[in-house]
């Protein structure tokens, strides 16, 4: 399975073709930038790059440095954008059939909400493939958190969007080894002697993210607690804390994390898309 031949087998004939053809672009695109974290970090963790780990927006940048750069870049904008628009596709059509009430509507929000994640570091990789530079907005998400932290009650609100990222980080991990993540991936179209690799591959990059999700939920806790909008972290300060606990915990994470990227190019190739 290569890239080139996921691409080359989304080519849409029909709107429902094109929506599912942008799903596909959009897991591809995600698995890259989680391979392309994964794989700084492991880096670091071995010593190399000054022991200097990445967040999503640094490790898209390093794209510029690779031979075919903006296209690559291009690509990736591309991608996250069919992310984004599948996600809020799952939203609005129910396509995963959670139903209209209160706690159906939570899940479909949260699907749009998911995709909207995406949104700066989609903005990012156009900017960057364009015009060859692009805000980093280090700051952006601090000065948010400062903000919402200036109004009443702002501490309890980040503190409660941090509870709910590792409520979603545990969720993940719970996922991991129950097996539901597997239900996107048609595994009956894989070979038989690659299903159970890639089940392993799965479980063992949905543990990884759940663990660095819930760090970053950590430290939003800890920017309420303390009234703080620099004591949150991203994904970068969750592989400093990880690295404080040796190079082989951050190492193990980093290959979960490329275990995650290589799953996404597999769900690219072989997904489970309904409602389309």
């Amino acid at each position: 399975m290569t890239v080139a031949n996921t691409l080359s087998s989304a080519v849409p004939s029909s709107p429902s073709a094109g929506i599912r053809a942008l799903a596909r672009f959009g897991f591809a695109a995600k698995g890259l930038v989680y391979l392309l974290m994964g794989i700084l970090a492991l880096l670091a963790a071995t010593g190399q790059r000054g022991g200097q780990t990445a967040d999503k927006k640094q490790a898209v940048q390093t794209l510029q440095d690779l031979p075919g750069g903006p296209v690559l870049l291009g690509f990736i904008a591309f991608g996250l954008l069919g992310y984004i628009i599948w996600r809020f596709v799952q939203a609005v059509r129910d396509t995963e059939n959670k139903g209209s009430g209160a706690k159906g509507i939570g899940r479909r929000l949260g699907y749009a909400g998911s995709g909207l994640l995406y949104a700066s570091l989609a903005w990012f990789a156009a900017q960057l493939a364009w015009s060859g530079s692009a805000s980093g907005g280090s700051n952006s998400q601090q000065t948010l958190i400062a903000k919402v932290l200036s109004w009443p009650g702002g501490n309890w609100i980040i503190m409660a969007v941090g509870l709910a990222i590792i409520g979603a980080g545990i969720y993940q991990i719970i996922n991991a080894y129950s097996g539901k993540f597997h239900k996107h991936v048609n595994a009956s179209d894989l070979p038989a002697n690659q299903q159970n690799i890639v089940y392993r591959t799965g479980q063992v990059g949905y543990t990884a993210r759940g663990v660095v999700m819930a760090i970053i939920g950590y430290f939003f806790v800890q920017a309420g607690r303390q009234s703080s909008a620099s004591a949150a972290g991203t994904t970068d300060e969750a592989f400093d804390l990880l690295a404080t606990m040796g190079p082989a915990v951050l190492g193990i994470v980093a290959l979960g994390l490329m275990a995650y990227g290589l799953y996404m190019l597999v769900q690219a190739r072989y997904p489970v898309l309904r409602g389309v």
